[in-house]
């Protein structure tokens, strides 16, 4: 029983504590606006048209309560399924980061339930995701990534200045489509490298026949120039040439038999001129 008392009496200190810090909060007057905040002021729930900036501010206790906005950059992430202009299904997951404008903290706050996260910029993100989508072809949403992206940014500050909400990034982080679809793509990606490949090889073959043909005509051209050198001056010359080596290489000796069919060696038939 001593010990329930105990426990019971610790219960009740630790309420009349929170009861009191309750109560200070709401018969204080002043009220703290942080940093990365401005403030909305209500008496008895009726906001005022007055963005209280960061400090600390007068107000009324019990009668007015001071509201925080966040007008820091906040980052948001999400994705969807669309179609593209050729009716593929396309899956896009894409990230922003956005800010409420300073002085328009009193319209988040009273027309968005200070919640433009949920109200605004995902329905926003989703409606100018499927809109721009459907301008191009998957193909194009690959190829033209920056100019997708850049129109899905217009479209959503169109309708995000409205409500005081400024986008600061946007990013398409990812396309995913049908397994059919990649399967079609990959297939075309591998028939253009093989038709390159073969435009490769033709154009080496031809480069190389072509260089065939210079070398045969360049052999075919020292052919016929050796061949209009040869002049009947030129062939005497190089008999006597012949002659005089082996000459240089006789022993004196005549051979011992020989066949009248057979000239002698180094003797010239004809007769000298």
């Amino acid at each position: 029983m001593e010990m329930e008392s105990r426990r019971m009496h610790l219960l009740a200190k630790i309420a009349a504590v929170v009861i009191g810090l309750v109560m200070v909060s709401f018969i204080a007057p002043f009220a703290t606006v942080p940093a990365g905040n401005r403030g909305v002021m209500t008496t008895f729930g009726r906001p005022s048209e007055e963005v209280f900036s960061e400090g600390i501010h007068w107000r009324w206790p019990i009668a007015q309560t001071m509201h925080l906005v966040s007008v820091a950059i906040k980052k948001g992430e999400g994705d969807g399924d669309a179609a593209s202009k050729d009716l593929q299904t396309v899956h896009t997951k894409v990230a922003i980061n956005y800010h409420v404008r300073p002085d328009a903290v009193v319209s988040v706050f009273r027309d968005l339930g200070n919640e433009p996260g949920e109200r605004i910029i995902i329905p926003s993100v989703q409606e100018a995701v499927k809109a721009v989508t459907a301008r191009f072809t998957a193909e194009e949403l690959i190829s033209r990534r920056s100019e997708v992206r850049d129109n899905i940014v217009s479209a959503l500050k169109e309708r995000m200045t409205r409500h005081g909400l400024i986008v600061d990034e946007f990013s398409i982080v990812n396309f995913n489509f049908s397994r059919t679809f990649n399967e079609a793509i990959e297939a075309k990606t591998t028939a253009d490298q093989l038709k390159m490949k073969a435009e490769r090889d033709l154009q080496r073959i031809d480069v190389e026949g072509r260089q065939k043909i210079s070398r045969a005509r360049a052999e075919a051209d020292s052919l016929a120039l050796q061949r209009a050198q040869v002049t009947p001056e030129l062939l005497r010359l190089r008999e006597n040439e012949n002659q005089a080596k082996a000459i240089e290489k006789w022993d004196g000796r005549l051979p011992t038999m020989m066949s009248s069919a057979v000239p002698l060696p180094f003797i010239s038939a004809s007769p000298a001129k």
